[in-house]
């Protein structure tokens, strides 16, 4: 069985605004995609009512959402207190790096940047 997917909302977002590499990714998965409760919640945070929202509802009701639990909490505040200045890492990302590798999941992000502390994390696609 293929190792766990997290997908991070960046992709989500692209998903969202219907840009064809993140659909046909979303659509090739081999398993029913995971998602952060909080790739969630920054999600809804930007999601316009109407169709979009429709959309996203859609979306998040056939993910497996991930919740933040004690462990994820206590490993994503220690993740934001050491590279939150050097990686540029907000507390929703290393929330999100957390639950990853909890779950020891593969992180599917386009910006490898803010999880480069992260060894499994893949880009789909390149936004050139």
């Amino acid at each position: 069985m293929p190792k766990q997917l997290l997908i991070d909302t960046d992709v989500l977002i692209d998903l969202n605004r219907h840009v064809m590499q993140a659909v046909d990714f979303v659509l090739n998965l081999p398993q029913r995609p995971h998602v952060s409760a909080i790739t969630v919640a920054e999600l809804y945070a930007g999601v316009r009512e109407g169709r979009e929202r429709i959309e996203l509802d859609r979306f998040i009701s056939q993910c497996n959402v991930i919740v933040v639990d004690t462990q994820i909490a206590e490993r994503g505040g220690l993740l934001f207190r050491q590279y939150s200045k050097s990686h540029g890492i907000g507390f929703a990302d290393a929330i999100i790096a957390a639950t990853a590798e909890i779950e020891d999941a593969t992180l599917v992000t386009l910006n490898v940047k803010h999880f480069s502390m992260l060894t499994g994390v893949f880009v789909p696609y390149s936004k050139t």
